[in-house]
């Protein structure tokens, strides 16, 4: 998945979630959502594990995940490089 950020005013490091991923959580965890269409998760990046959501994104029709500064900075992450991310449903 490319990392991508968000230009506001607080940028934010994010990736967008493959369709077909999405649409399994839809099916499978959409009950579990909570405010902005959150879903918790459990994500492993390298040799970083931590617990955050993916929110649910009208414009792409999947989910984002929002990418920490402490992660981005352990894992050596920038905006536009293509990284691998091990999501489980929390």
């Amino acid at each position: 998945m490319k990392v991508w950020i968000y230009d506001g005013p607080t940028p934010w490091h994010f990736v967008t979630l493959p369709k077909k991923l999405a649409a399994e959580i839809k099916v499978f965890h959409g009950n579990l959502a909570k405010s902005f269409g959150s879903i918790g998760v459990t994500v492993t990046i390298g040799d970083t594990t931590w617990k955050t959501s993916v929110f649910s994104d009208t414009k792409s029709g999947s989910y984002v995940l929002p990418l920490k500064a402490e992660v981005r900075r352990r894992e050596g992450i920038v905006a536009d490089r293509t990284i691998q991310i091990i999501l489980k449903i929390a």
